[in-house]
């Protein structure tokens, strides 16, 4: 990506996996493709992150000076209800990213205490260590399905090109039901892999309106997701990054035999990498 003075920078936006909450302690090969894609594409001035884990009735951002880092799981180990990331909010991005969505016609909330849940500070994390980018937080809407998320992308998409990285944080698969029934199996079963490549086909040719009725068109797509809501951010993503967006694809792989954690770059078509 060119970091040529007399052009403004332009970010992908980026689709990553926060997996189980462990994770943060032991975030392996995911996390380390995170990490080396940051630090080839450089600092961006701020991060618009939505996150499965905030869902709320119309879109919502989090307008917190200092968030506080939320621990909203149970029954892990005691070193990660220790782990703090002091970001610092984003909240003059917020209002631009609100008169946004408000002109692509979108009713917008503002919550003044929301922090940063585990599916926005885990992944931040790993990318950002020194908590040193001011994050924005929006939440999705799990009752409004993939064309509504892709939607919200499009009309934040002007914000990249301020030097903000939009991230959708979730996971390519996403069957909790079925964390102990695959506990013990050797390889994850055939509808993760199946998904994965669906997923991977529809990107490589550009296939949206596929992407969008997933429910209906991938194989496996009900195993995988039984709720939309982990897969929600990734429309966010795609949205953003144009209709002619250049898929690459940072990291495939399944922890649990279940959460598939591929990670993805989407580039606009005007981008240079």
């Amino acid at each position: 990506m060119s970091n040529a003075t007399s052009t403004p920078v332009t970010f992908p936006t980026l689709f990553v996996p926060h997996g189980a909450p462990t994770f943060a302690l032991q975030p392996g090969e995911a996390g380390a493709a995170m990490s080396a894609f940051v630090q080839r594409i450089g600092k961006p001035k701020a991060v618009l992150i939505v996150s499965a884990h905030w869902d709320t009735e119309i879109p919502t951002f989090g307008v917190v000076p200092r968030p506080e880092t939320i621990h909203d799981f149970y029954g892990f180990p005691q070193p990660l209800y220790a782990i703090r990331y002091p970001a610092p909010g984003a909240v003059s991005l917020a209002m631009d990213a609100r008169s946004l969505l408000e002109e692509a016609g979108f009713r917008v909330g503002l919550d003044p205490e929301r922090g940063l849940d585990h599916g926005a500070w885990i992944p931040l994390r790993q990318m950002f260590p020194d908590a040193s980018v001011p994050v924005l937080t929006l939440s999705l809407q799990s009752h409004l399905g993939p064309l509504h998320h892709y939607r919200m992308g499009q009309a934040l998409a002007p914000l990249m090109e301020a030097g903000v990285l939009i991230i959708g944080s979730g996971n390519l698969t996403h069957n909790l039901g079925h964390f102990h029934q695959l506990s013990g199996a050797l390889a994850p079963p055939e509808y993760v892999k199946a998904f994965q490549g669906w997923v991977r086909d529809r990107l490589a040719s550009a296939d949206v309106e596929g992407l969008l009725h997933y429910r209906r068109e991938a194989p496996g797509a009900v195993l995988a997701h039984p709720t939309d809501e982990h897969l929600l951010p990734f429309y966010v993503a795609i949205g953003a990054a144009g209709r002619d967006f250049e898929t690459e694809a940072l990291y495939s792989g399944v922890e649990f035999n279940m959460l598939a954690m591929d990670t993805y770059a989407f580039w606009p078509d005007s981008s240079i990498h």
